[in-house]
């Protein structure tokens, strides 16, 4: 939901070098624990549906503000899970850069930001499971938490960095980007029930796709089934 709309050159050289390593760093830690651990071959089916439903919404650009909008990452961590989640980000905002949504200096900054909303989501919405809360508000919250992570690392990013050209002191700056990322928290509580939505319908119809069912009983309920 959370993304930095600005144009190439508008970070100075050591910020994208910061944000680019960092990104990459995460990506390679992703890519290291995917090859380690076993993905099943539905959560690979789920990641490629959340990418294009991901990259489809996230081109709906409202102009407001330097532009909001939604992305769905809060739900593809949910269901695609952390690891897969990060490589959607990543995946998304190359996309997205090259049809001019977004700078290509700048995925580094989008991917940390946008799987940052990614793996929030999935551990909350694990995490409020085991608490025994109803699918329905823990992925509500869950998306919502996620989501409002990735507004606020989205604004710590441009202030910290600066924008190039920019008359504002800092201290103006950090109050104009507070303004953009309050926006998009009230964004995400409009995603987050979206995306709460969505999860409690896949619960009624599959959810053996979130994990609430076991293999073995999955397996049984099938052979009785025939």
């Amino acid at each position: 939901m959370a993304h930095i709309h600005l144009g190439e050159g508008t970070f100075p050289l050591w910020a994208l070098v910061l944000w680019t390593t960092l990104g990459v760093a995460l990506i390679g830690a992703a890519v290291y624990r995917i090859r380690k651990e076993e993905i099943k071959s539905h959560h690979i089916a789920l990641a490629g549906i959340g990418a294009a439903a991901s990259f489809a919404i996230f081109q709906l650009n409202i102009p407001v503000w330097g532009g909001i909008h939604m992305n769905l990452t809060g739900l593809v961590g949910i269901l695609a899970g952390p690891l897969l989640g990060t490589l959607i980000a990543l995946v998304v905002n190359i996309f997205s850069a090259a049809l001019g949504h977004g700078a290509v200096g700048l995925l580094g900054a989008n991917t940390l930001v946008n799987a940052s909303e990614a793996v929030v989501a999935y551990y909350v919405f694990r995490t409020l499971l085991r608490l025994d809360w109803d699918p329905f508000p823990a992925s509500t919250g869950a998306a919502t938490l996620g989501l409002s992570a990735g507004a606020v690392l989205m604004g710590v990013i441009i202030v910290v960095s600066g924008v190039n050209g920019s008359a504002l002191p800092r201290g103006d700056l950090t109050i104009a980007v507070a303004g953009l990322v309050g926006l998009n928290l009230g964004v995400a509580v409009v995603e987050g029930i979206l995306t709460g939505f969505v999860v409690q319908f896949l619960v009624s119809v599959r959810p053996d796709l979130l994990g609430l069912v076991d293999d073995n009983t999955q397996e049984g309920s099938t052979e009785v089934a025939v």
